[in-house]
């Protein structure tokens, strides 16, 4: 049975977190996720959680400095001990929420052999640090025309990266619309690396607004998913045409309000 999670970093993003929270669960939604929760206090984010039954499913590294251009600096060769500390930032408030994983941002790079070096070593460090918690590790590939330059673009380098890192605890966030921008054929990807997968995130192509329009078929995709055996939650992460509650026809379409 496919469950969606409502991604506040895109849903709801003019509301307080906490206020967010709460109108996922006004909407029907299971869970939750989100980018950078860290200006909202942890106890109110897990006020909110307890008051709605809601789980928090993951939150983002920090970017870095934003009005320079940062998208994460996990990847960025000098930038070690500002990405470790976005690590053990990430991790400690994925503590206080319950929050089961965190993405690693890795920024923009020249995608040479050193920044490819740091990326795994800065991983492996992120995935120790949340093996003390149980926490995983997720790094996601994003398509070269939204982020040109972003270190991981493809499922494969994801693959290879994550290969080469070899801890249990790293995962790939598989969002379907980045990998259907970079190489179409979802359902046989997908199958082909399910236990590399930790998180699916959903949006239309080509305008990443509600699923339900566009190149992808997600009533035959999310059916073919959920045959494979997927047990998590599909994360909802796109960018709302119009007004959010306008928007939400799809997700009565599935029957969960």
């Amino acid at each position: 049975m496919i469950r969606f999670s409502a991604n506040l970093g895109f849903l709801w993003n003019t509301l307080p977190l906490p206020d967010a929270i709460h109108a996922a669960k006004r909407a029907g939604f299971e869970a939750v996720e989100c980018h950078w929760p860290y200006a909202t206090p942890s106890n109110e984010v897990k006020k909110a959680l307890n008051e709605t039954g809601l789980k928090m499913l993951g939150l983002n590294t920090q970017r870095g400095n934003v009005a320079s251009g940062d998208n994460g600096v996990a990847a960025i060769v000098g930038r070690e001990q500002e990405a470790r500390a976005f690590i053990d930032e990430a991790i400690a408030y994925a503590n206080e929420i319950d929050c089961l994983n965190i993405h690693v941002m890795a920024g923009f790079t020249d995608h040479g052999e050193q920044a490819e070096n740091c990326f795994r070593e800065n991983l492996a460090y992120a995935c120790e640090q949340a093996a003390k918690s149980d926490k995983v590790i997720l790094i996601e590939p994003l398509n070269k025309y939204d982020a040109p330059g972003y270190h991981l673009s493809t499922l494969e380098t994801a693959l290879e990266t994550q290969r080469a890192v070899a801890k249990p605890n790293l995962k790939i966030m598989f969002d379907c619309y980045h990998l259907q921008i970079m190489g179409d054929d979802l359902i046989r990807r997908l199958g082909s690396c399910m236990k590399n997968v930790g998180h699916i995130q959903i949006a239309a192509v080509p305008d990443r607004g509600e699923p339900d329009k566009g190149e992808i078929n997600y009533p035959w995709l999310l059916k073919e998913i959920d045959n494979l055996g997927w047990a998590g939650f599909i994360g909802a992460e796109y960018k709302p045409r119009t007004s959010v509650e306008d928007g939400l026809t799809w997700l009565s379409a599935y029957h969960l309000k």
